[in-house]
C-alpha cells in the first residue's frame, strides 16, 4: 500500500529504522534528533539516555502512588496493600525484562502491540492496540481528574477550570518536538524523586516520634479495628486493580524505543533499573504509609474526595507548610503523569495508522516537521473532555471508576506482553538462532517467565472484581472491572472478519516451507497470509487443500526473525565512543563516582 512519502511497502517511522532495500538516510535535524527517513510522516529520535531513564521514573512515579494508595488503604488495609504492591511490582518487573528483550532486538514504534501482532495474532494485536490507546487516552482524563481531587485539600473553587488549564499546557508541551515531552518529564520526574527521599526519611522520623503527638507510632495501625486486611478477600483482592494503576505506564517504555538513540545500549539500562525503583520508591513508601496513616482515616477515600497519605504523613509532621508542599509536588506529578499518557497514547495510534494493513485512518500518520503526529495527538487529548464529568458524578467516584477502567487495561498490556514473548522466543528456538544473538537477554526469566506473566495475570483479572459480586451484587463496579475483556474480544472477532470475509487463506502443501530462505535479503518468500498466520484448514478433494476455519495465529516457523532487527548506526557508535573516551580520561576514583551516580539515577 503507498505510503504518505510516497513509497512502498513498509513504512519505516514505525519501525524506528530505515527498511531493507531503502536508500533514504538517517539525518539530523540540526538539533541533535535524527530524523527517521527524514519529511513528513516519520518520527525522530530525540530522546537521550538521560530523558528515557527519567521516563522510566516517570511511568512508576505517578497518581497511582501519591493519590491511589490512599483508596487501596482505606479499602484493603495495611497489610494488603504492602502484599499486593510487592506481588504487582515483582510481575511489573518480570514482564519488563520480557519487554525489554524484545524491545532491543526490534526498537519499533509500537512496541508491544507491535510484538503482539507480529509474533502471535495480527487480530489480536489490532484488539490490543485500540485498547492500550483508549487507556492512556482515558488515563489523562483520569490524572485531570485527580488534579481536581488534589486541589480540594486548598478548598479550591471550580477546580475543572485548573484541569483546563493543564490539558491545553500538555497538549502545548507535546505538540512541540519529543525532546520538548522529554524535558518536561525529566525536570518534573527529578522532582518527584527528590521529594519520595525525602517523604521516606520523614516518614520514618514521623514514625519513631517526630509527630505533633511526640508519640512512637510503630505498627499501632495495623491492630486498629478492621486491620490489617479490611474487608477481607474482597477487600484485599480489589487492591490488585489500584496497584495495576499505579504502576502503569512502566511498559510504555517500549514505546519510546522506536525514538531512543542508541537502543541496544540504553534500552537494557533502563529496563534493569525499574527493579530498584519498584523496591525504594513503592514499597518502602507503601509500608511507611501503612504504618503512619490508620485505613479508617477521615476522607481517606470516598465518593467525594480522596485524600493523599503523602500529604497526611507530612502534616503529622507539624508542618501546614510542608503538607502544602508535599501537595504541590503531587499536583506536579499529576501533571507529568498526564504528559506520559498523552505521549504514549499519541504514539500509539501514530503506529496504527502506519502499520500494513492500516488500523487507523492515514490521517493519523501525518507528522509536523518536528516529528511530532499533530493529529493523533489531538484525537487521543480530546478524550480527556471526561473529566468534566466530575462535575456530576463527584471527582472521587468518577476517579474510582476511571482508575479501574486503566488498571485492568494495564493488565491486560503486561498479559499480551507475556504473550508476545513466549511466541518469540518459540520462534527463535524453533529457527535455530542462537541465544548469544539477543542483543539483551535476561538469563534467569528462561524459561518460565512469559507462562509466569500470563497465568499470574490473567488470575488477577479473574479475582480482582470479587468485591463487585460478593456480597452484592455492584452492576457499576462490575462494569469497570471487566468491560474490557468482551470489548476485546469484540475487537478481535471483528477485525479478523474485516481481512479475511469468507476468502480462504493461503495455505501449504505438506513439507513445505514459508520462512526466508536468506534471512538479510530484503527480498522474502511470502508467508503464510502474509504475516506468518497459520489457517486451519482440512483437505477435501484430490491434491487440493481448502481453508474452512480460518486463524491468524502467526506461525513461529515462518514469522520473520530478521526484518527490524536493530543494527548499530553511526550515531550509535559516536555515542558509544565518546562514552569511553570520557570514561579514560578521567581517573579511578571520578570513573568510579561516575559509575555509582549513573546507578542512583
Amino acid at each position: 500500500m503507498p505510503q504518505k512519502n510516497g513509497n512502498t511497502g513498509p513504512d519505516p517511522a514505525r519501525y524506528g529504522a530505515t527498511p531493507p532495500g531503502s536508500t533514504s538516510q538517517q539525518v539530523e535535524d540540526g538539533e541533535g534528533s535524527v530524523d527517521i527517513n527524514g519529511g513528513h510522516g516519520k518520527l525522530h529520535r530525540g530522546l537521550s539516555a538521560r530523558q528515557v531513564q527519567m521516563i522510566a521514573i516517570a511511568g512508576t512515579i505517578g497518581t497511582g502512588l501519591f493519590l491511589g494508595t490512599g483508596k487501596s488503604l482505606a479499602e484493603g488495609g495495611p497489610a494488603s496493600i504492602l502484599i499486593c504492591y510487592a506481588i504487582v511490582g515483582f510481575i511489573v518487573y518480570v514482564t519488563l525484562l520480557l519487554l525489554g528483550e524484545m524491545a532491543t532486538q526490534y526498537p519499533v514504534a509500537g512496541s508491544f502491540n507491535a510484538y503482539t501482532h507480529r509474533f502471535f495474532s495480527p487480530s489480536y494485536g489490532f484488539a490490543l492496540s485500540w485498547n492500550y490507546w483508549f487507556n492512556d487516552a482515558v488515563s489523562v482524563a483520569s490524572d485531570l481528574t485527580a488534579a481536581q481531587l488534589v486541589l480540594q485539600f486548598w478548598t479550591v473553587q471550580h477546580s475543572w477550570i485548573v484541569s483546563l488549564v493543564f490539558w491545553v499546557f500538555l497538549v502545548g508541551i507535546n505538540a512541540v518536538h519529543v525532546r520538548a515531552y522529554g524535558e518536561l518529564e525529566y525536570w518534573l520526574s527529578s522532582l518527584k524523586v527528590v521529594t519520595i527521599i525525602i517523604f521516606i526519611i520523614l516518614g520514618i522520623l514521623v514514625n519513631v516520634g517526630v509527630n505533633q503527638e511526640h508519640e512512637y507510632i510503630g505498627a499501632r495501625y495495623w491492630y486498629i479495628p478492621g486491620a490489617p486486611f479490611v474487608g477481607g478477600f474482597g477487600g484485599f483482592a480489589q487492591v490488585f486493580v489500584t496497584a495495576s494503576f499505579a504502576y502503569g505506564g512502566t511498559e510504555s517504555l517500549g514505546i519510546t524505543a522506536g525514538e531512543t538513540r542508541n537502543p541496544s545500549r540504553n534500552m537494557p539500562r533502563v529496563v534493569k533499573f525499574v527493579f530498584w525503583r519498584i523496591l525504594l520508591f513503592y514499597l518502602l513508601s507503601i509500608l511507611l504509609v501503612g504504618l503512619n496513616v490508620p485505613w479508617d482515616y477521615p476522607n481517606l477515600s470516598n465518593q467525594t474526595t480522596t485524600t493523599s497519605p503523602f500529604t497526611l504523613v507530612f502534616q503529622q509532621a507539624g508542618s501546614t507548610v510542608a503538607a502544602s508542599f508535599m501537595n504541590t509536588v503531587i499536583l506536579t506529578s499529576v501533571l507529568s503523569a498526564g504528559n506520559h499518557a498523552l505521549f504514549a497514547g499519541t504514539r500509539v495510534l501514530y503506529g496504527l495508522s502506519v502499520t500494513s494493513p492500516r488500523q487507523a485512518p492515514t490521517v493519523f500518520s501525518w507528522t509536523s516537521k518536528n516529528g511530532v503526529p499533530i493529529p493523533a495527538l489531538l484525537l487521543t487529548s480530546s478524550v480527556s473532555a471526561l473529566c468534566f464529568g466530575s462535575s456530576f458524578i463527584g471527582s472521587g467516584k468518577l476517579w474510582g471508576w476511571l482508575q479501574n477502567i486503566v488498571g485492568v487495561s494495564n493488565q491486560i498490556a503486561w498479559f499480551s506482553i507475556g504473550i508476545a514473548s513466549w511466541r518469540f522466543r518459540k520462534a527463535w528456538l524453533a529457527q535455530g538462532r542462537s541465544l548469544d544473538e539477543l542483543k539483551f537477554r535476561p538469563r534467569w526469566t528462561w524459561p518460565w517467565g512469559p507462562p509466569f506473566v500470563v497465568i499470574t495475570v490473567a488470575s488477577i483479572i479473574i479475582i480482582q472484581g470479587w468485591s463487585s459480586v460478593i456480597p452484592t451484587f455492584s452492576p457499576v463496579n462490575f462494569v469497570s472491572y471487566y468491560i474490557e475483556i468482551p470489548v476485546m474480544i469484540i475487537m478481535y472477532l471483528a477485525w479478523m472478519l474485516i481481512q479475511h470475509p469468507g476468502r480462504p487463506a493461503r495455505t501449504l502443501e505438506p513439507g513445505s516451507s514459508a520462512g526466508p530462505r536468506n534471512p538479510r535479503s530484503s527480498s522474502q518468500t511470502p508467508l503464510l497470509n502474509g504475516s506468518g498466520a497459520r489457517s486451519s484448514s482440512r483437505g477435501r478433494g484430490r491434491g487440493s487443500v481448502k481453508t474452512w476455519l480460518y486463524s491468524d495465529i502467526v506461525d513461529i516457523h515462518t514469522v520473520d526473525l530478521y526484518r527490524d532487527e536493530h543494527e548499530e548506526e553511526e550515531v550509535d557508535r559516536i555515542d558509544d565512543g565518546e562514552r569511553e573516551r570520557r570514561l579514560k580520561e578521567v581517573n579511578f576514583v571520578q570513573r568510579a563516582l561516575w559509575r555509582f551516580l549513573d546507578f542512583v539515577a
